[in-house]
């Protein structure tokens, strides 16, 4: 058992190298631009492929050959973190620092499908290091040699980070700019060099974290999405911008993967616990716990308070005559559609309502709340298991099960609302995504219950709803009604006094509301219709699957609030209805769907930094019409 846990210490140390070059470079990135790189694990997968392809030109047998593909590949990203710098963010290093992370969600999408196009979709298992492909003897177990120096390449890049950071003249201004950029930028420093050049740095270190992993794991597409998560974790549970927390959140938890491997299964009391399950969401759990009780990181530092509306919005105008006459033509519309008699018509516009509903939700978080979730499908999955468990486990008629669906949204909302809202900006973002994780984690492993990796079936209507058209207007009604009363709470004193704790926490707090009290209802009210969402969307699919609470999920409802526009009322649902149609007009046309998804969603972030329904209205307002029509 010890020299088994000792092995798995050494597993750790070796994770940890990986783990920190690409936490660092994504810290150093958000430090300086205070982006949030959503590509950044994109990168990391390019520096594996492209280690690979040099590897077989120089040779994959010589020593020279490997090391030079290594560092060479680590290059390549490098510059084309510069390609993306310079081409794409530095056109909207103005616009809203959401619509930032929504550009670099489209890159995700364009790389994605550019390896697939230049490598393939078969892994690629790369050579194993030349002079290092033995192993050595260590109490009883052997351990690879390569790993060896893998534990002493974290520490090594440590340092050399230090010194170019603490040793040179480059490193002061990007501390410097870490600090306050504003600031930098007046005393006549070039800040579009200094972040091209922080860019090429972030890009090279997550490059070389994926050249040195090539003999440890194959290239491969799903690398993007694996590898992001655990870095926003890492920076997070560190600190943000801090290089030297994001090597002690990687060791702590490469560390705590590596002792829940080492424990397996354990019995205790009669009870069997895998701790090899616990690696699926360990180091989720370890930066819910360290937000909670330090908010800024381990190593990172406190943000003072604003003393004034810093980011107050503009103001969302009453919903008029205007308004209600444009919405009430558009449902004239949609309730037409089924005389067209294209069923598959139906089934689109039928996740165009439910995510409109689920966008909606999301948006009254962001925009009014004034708070940004990562894990918002959390509450939308648990509506789907909600209205699921009810009718396979409770037998319950479909009607009383799609009740239980609000109901398991909002009490997801209650319990990890209360945590969250002591939080605010990245951290609270990234606090809701370790929720979301754990939520994932347990429906995912819960095989006797939840079903587990496959789900759960049998989810029908019942018989007065089993026309598909019935069931559309069922849909559009519950959907379109969601959408209109979280408007009317917008509009109402509770909403006011929401966007006043957005704007400004102390003069809030100065006239008598209690922000995190009226924040956390917030929560509530949005995880319960988030919940309705789930719910329609587990019975017009008729099964659900732990898919419907993955990160992937929550990306693309953020997707869709960019999309339309934060700063108006129908930006989630014009977003929906774009980015719904959008994928599946372009999935089923071509393979790379993604790529042309991607360039189309930076199309409409370079042309409209508000979203599309902003853009409209801003339109409208020139044209001289009433401001209310498109609030």
């Amino acid at each position: 058992m010890l020299a088994n846990i000792v092995i798995q210490f050494l597993n750790g140390l070796a994770g940890t190298s990986s783990l920190f070059l690409v936490a660092a470079g994504l810290s150093i990135i958000f430090g300086v631009s205070r982006i949030v790189n959503f590509a950044h694990g994109s990168l990391y997968m390019l520096g594996i492929y492209v280690a690979y392809s040099l590897m077989e030109v120089f040779g994959r047998g010589s020593i020279l050959g490997f090391w030079t593909g290594v560092l060479l590949s680590a290059v390549i990203v490098g510059l084309i973190g510069v390609a993306i710098e310079v081409l794409v963010l530095r056109r909207i290093y103005r616009a809203p620092e959401l619509f930032q992370l929504l550009a670099t969600f489209a890159l995700v999408l364009v790389i994605k499908d550019a390896a697939l196009w230049i490598w393939g979709a078969e892994d690629l298992l790369g050579p194993r290091a030349p002079g290092l492909r033995g192993a050595v003897e260590i109490m009883g177990k052997r351990f690879p040699e390569y790993d060896l120096l893998l534990i002493v390449i974290g520490p090594a890049v440590l340092g050399l980070l230090w010194l170019l950071m603490n040793r040179t003249r480059w490193g002061t201004l990007v501390r410097a700019a870490t600090q306050d950029r504003e600031m930098v930028g007046a005393l006549g420093v070039n800040q579009s060099a200094l972040f091209t050049g922080v860019f090429f740095l972030g890009a090279f270190l997550a490059g070389l974290g994926g050249a040195i992993q090539i003999p440890r794991e194959p290239a491969q597409l799903m690398l993007d999405i694996t590898v992001i998560s655990d870095a926003f974790v890492i920076v997070v549970v560190g600190g943000m911008g801090s290089i030297g927390g994001a090597f002690l959140a990687a060791l702590l938890i490469a560390q705590a993967k590596a002792l829940c491997i080492a424990l397996g299964d354990v019995s205790f009391l009669g009870v069997t616990l895998s701790f090899t399950k616990f690696t699926l969401v360990v180091e989720f759990v370890i930066m819910a716990i360290v937000l909670v009780v330090r908010p800024w990181g381990l190593m990172g530092k406190a943000q003072a308070p604003q003393r004034g509306a810093s980011m107050v919005e503009p103001a969302l105008y009453p919903l008029g005559r205007t308004f209600w006459g444009i919405t009430l033509g558009i449902v004239i519309l949609l309730g037409l559609m089924p005389l067209s008699g294209d069923d598959y018509r139906l089934v689109l516009l039928i996740d165009v309502a439910v995510f409109a509903l689920f966008a909606a939700t999301l948006h009254f978080l962001m925009g009014p709340a004034g708070m940004v979730s990562f894990g918002h499908a959390a509450y939308f999955g648990l509506g789907c298991y909600g209205a699921a468990l009810a009718m396979l486990k409770l037998n319950l008629p479909m009607e009383a099960a799609l009740l239980a669906a609000p109901l398991a949204g909002g009490f997801g909302a209650l319990v990890f609302g209360w945590f969250c809202v002591r939080l605010s900006g990245v951290y609270l973002a990234m606090l809701t995504l370790a929720f979301a994780q754990i939520a994932w984690s347990v429906t995912f492993q819960w095989d006797d219950f939840t079903g587990g990796s496959n789900g759960l079936v049998g989810l029908w209507p019942s018989e007065w709803l089993k026309d598909r058209t019935a069931f559309y207007f069922f849909t559009l009604v519950l959907c379109i009604g969601g959408v209109v009363l979280l408007w009317r709470i917008v509009h109402a004193p509770f909403g006011y006094a929401l966007r006043a704790a957005r704007d400004s926490v102390l003069r809030a707090d100065a006239i008598g509301i209690d922000t995190r009290r009226i924040q956390w209802y917030g929560f509530v009210i949005a995880g319960i219709f988030a919940g309705l969402a789930g719910g329609l969307f587990a019975f017009s699919k008729g099964s659900i699957s732990p898919e419907q609470m993955a990160v992937s999920r929550s990306v693309d409802g953020l997707v869709m609030v960019l999309l339309g526009g934060v700063q108006t009322l129908t930006g989630p649902v014009a977003g929906a209805a774009i980015f719904t149609w959008l994928q599946d007009t372009i999935a089923r046309n071509t393979e790379y769907w993604r790529a042309i998804l991607g360039l189309a969603i930076l199309v409409i972030v370079l042309a409209f930094p508000q979203g599309v329904a902003g853009f409209a209205k801003d339109i409208a307002t020139r044209l001289g019409w009433r401001k209310e029509a498109l609030s």
